[in-house]
């Protein structure tokens, strides 16, 4: 197996450090950290790369809020000068893993979003009769650094790299409590390993498919499941034969015990195509694909709150328009078009 040197100075490389920057603005160069940061733009980028270079760079103190969706998740937002150094980072040790990760892992990726995994799984749901559907349980909180670390000095070997991704990990906010027990576990281990990745980083939502790359191609290549994807932390695997799925469940969780993972016991089942499937917000059936109830309360609270920002003033026509047509083109994606009249005329008549 390859591993990668000399990637460093690639990372503290001045126009790196510049496109990072502007990736990180993206959608919210208007904020106030944000352009207090961009009116120093060069500066900025010198003090920081300088740090790099020294290994002086310490990451900032995170912010966090909580959103339900529909379970309660802690979001950590990073300081945008971290922010920046992610964007830098990733940059440079994305292609080397890009290559490693199967073609049908999807989310945190470029070309492989939302839409692109429920095409995907609709056409799987719709060949196969049978499907087992399964959850990592407090995914994002109970990924284990040390694991972590380990797989991704499998791919590269340059200490400088190492140490900012070391230090990006270390610290990493508390998240929510994820106690485990695996074979060979005494009562405290769990205790005595850092675990949890914040919700939020873009280097989170990276390390989080390096770290379930083994799982993909455990599925692919030793359980030999053809019709098979993961988005994020929800996977699923189809067959003809309900036997294949009843034995893949425990190889599974064998597999995902070795990094300390277990799958959720109740939202992982197996079960027939044929009653329809939940993924990525909608449901999809053998003849279509609606919208699921608990995504559609969240978008018509959403809509009511762009129609009282709109309202006070917050916002403008032109952002509430950005946003109705982001929703448009993710409803889009299903069979909603007497949803979408609904929707959209009634807000219309509101505006009059």
């Amino acid at each position: 197996m390859k591993r990668h040197g000399h990637l460093y100075p690639q990372i503290t490389n001045f126009e790196n450090l510049l496109l990072a920057a502007r990736k990180a603005q993206k959608g919210k160069r208007y904020r106030d950290n944000v352009l207090e940061f961009n009116y120093n733009l060069e500066s900025e980028l010198l003090q920081i790369q300088q740090s790099l270079i020294d290994k002086t760079y310490q990451p900032g103190e995170y912010r966090t809020f909580y959103i339900k969706e529909p379970k309660t998740r802690m979001i950590s937002a990073a300081p945008y000068r971290d922010r920046v150094v992610h964007h830098a980072l990733c940059a440079i040790i994305n292609p080397i893993f890009e290559r490693t990760f199967i073609t049908d892992s999807y989310a945190n990726r470029i070309g492989y979003g939302t839409h692109r995994a429920l095409k995907r799984f609709t056409h799987f749901l719709r060949s196969s009769p049978y499907v087992l559907q399964c959850d990592i349980e407090k995914y994002f909180p109970s990924i284990d650094h040390e694991i972590l670390k380990s797989l991704i000095c499998r791919k590269i070997k340059c200490p400088d790299t190492l140490w900012l991704i070391n230090t990006i990990i270390d610290n990493s906010n508390p998240q929510f409590p994820a106690i485990h027990h695996f074979p060979d576990d005494d009562l405290l281990t769990p205790l005595g390993r850092k675990r949890g990745l914040p919700i939020g980083n873009l280097t989170s939502q990276f390390f989080a498919n390096i770290y379930l790359n083994s799982l993909d191609h455990f599925i692919k290549e030793t359980l030999k499941i053809k019709k098979y994807l993961r988005y994020v932390d929800d996977f699923a695997l189809f067959a003809d034969d309900r036997e294949i799925l009843v034995d893949a469940r425990p190889a599974l969780e064998n597999h995902l015990a070795q990094i300390r993972l277990k799958i959720h016991p109740i939202k992982s089942q197996l079960f027939s195509t044929r009653q329809g499937a939940n993924f990525v917000g909608f449901r999809v059936f053998q003849t279509h694909i609606r919208v699921r109830t608990a995504n559609l309360r969240r978008g018509r609270r959403r809509l009511k709150q762009l129609q009282n920002d709109l309202a006070q003033g917050k916002i403008t026509q032109e952002q509430v328009n950005q946003s109705l047509q982001s929703w448009q083109a993710h409803l889009n994606h299903g069979d909603t078009w007497q949803l979408q009249q609904q929707l959209f005329s009634s807000l219309a008549q509101s505006r009059h």
